[in-house]
């Protein structure tokens, strides 16, 4: 059984998000997010450099791939990508978690309404 893999890495499908997708805030994330004609998602991680030194930033982008991971259920049919914004290094697992999962449900709700 081969393992899917979510995970968008090409820049112009990043650009293509940006342009042409739905946004959706909360503190500390964007959600941009487009329909898409595939079955599975695509998720990708955008945190800028004035975040903090690699490090740093790259320990966020691995909790936020986690917690997509396990912790969400993402809907089908779409391709995202989450933007941190400037504090969001400073947050815990936890805070990100629940930021994470507003997220999604603050889309889930607008695309419903």
């Amino acid at each position: 059984m081969k393992k899917t893999d979510h995970r968008l890495r090409k820049n112009s499908q990043f650009s293509y998000i940006y342009k042409k997708g739905e946004r959706v805030h909360t503190e500390h994330f964007t959600l941009f997010a487009v329909k898409s004609k595939y079955e599975s998602y695509k998720i990708g991680f955008s945190i800028n450099k004035k975040l903090g030194k690699a490090n740093k930033r790259n320990l966020l982008k691995r909790r936020m791939r986690e917690i997509t991971r396990i912790h969400i259920q993402i809907p089908s049919f779409c391709n995202y990508v989450v933007m941190a914004k400037e504090n969001a290094v400073t947050l815990s697992f936890e805070e990100l978690k629940n930021e994470l999962k507003k997220l999604f449900e603050k889309y889930e709700n607008k695309k419903h309404s």
